[in-house]
């Protein structure tokens, strides 16, 4: 597999689309006081704390980081859970992931936020392949990249070379 392995975007590009996103978020959401970024298992999360540090470092909101615990493997039964119990009423919530594919893993990931009086909900993603089967869009984007539906985009952050390969 890793011989039809193509680099999509490379640790310097990546960086980048941060800081873009990042100045996108706080040009969005200026007039907050807080925000929170809700990061969904593996590297949604590593992502989420990514953002959360470059929007730290570029304005004087508040900023939060908190994981959306999912197992894609068994989303349909399984408990999605946050890794914190904040108050989050009336905060501009950021949901995170490393990936939008189908939208099935966002749109599972909503379900702890779904009884909660969010002021505001928006998304970020790094890369949005855009096979929707659910009704997700993302508001932030770090890169659009049509694929098939049989290659697969792979994300590494958690090393110090961050890379996105496809497969």
């Amino acid at each position: 597999m890793d011989n039809n392995k193509s680099l999509v975007l490379n640790h310097r590009q990546i960086q980048q689309k941060i800081t873009r996103m990042a100045y996108e978020i706080y040009e969005r959401n200026a007039s907050e006081k807080e925000v929170v970024f809700a990061g969904i298992s593996g590297m949604g999360k590593i992502f989420a704390d990514l953002l959360a540090g470059k929007l730290e470092e570029i304005s004087t909101l508040e900023v939060t980081s908190l994981e959306v615990i999912v197992d894609k493997e068994t989303i349909v039964q399984g408990a999605v859970t946050l890794s914190e119990n904040i108050n989050l009423d009336n905060k501009c919530l950021i949901l995170v992931d490393d990936v939008l594919n189908t939208g099935k893993t966002l749109a599972y990931a909503l379900k702890p936020f779904l009884e909660i009086p969010i002021k505001k909900m928006e998304l970020a993603v790094l890369v949005n392949r855009s096979h929707k089967l659910f009704p997700v869009s993302p508001d932030y984007t770090g890169l659009e990249l049509s694929t098939t539906l049989n290659e697969h985009i792979s994300v590494n952050l958690a090393s110090e070379d961050y890379s996105v390969h496809l497969h």
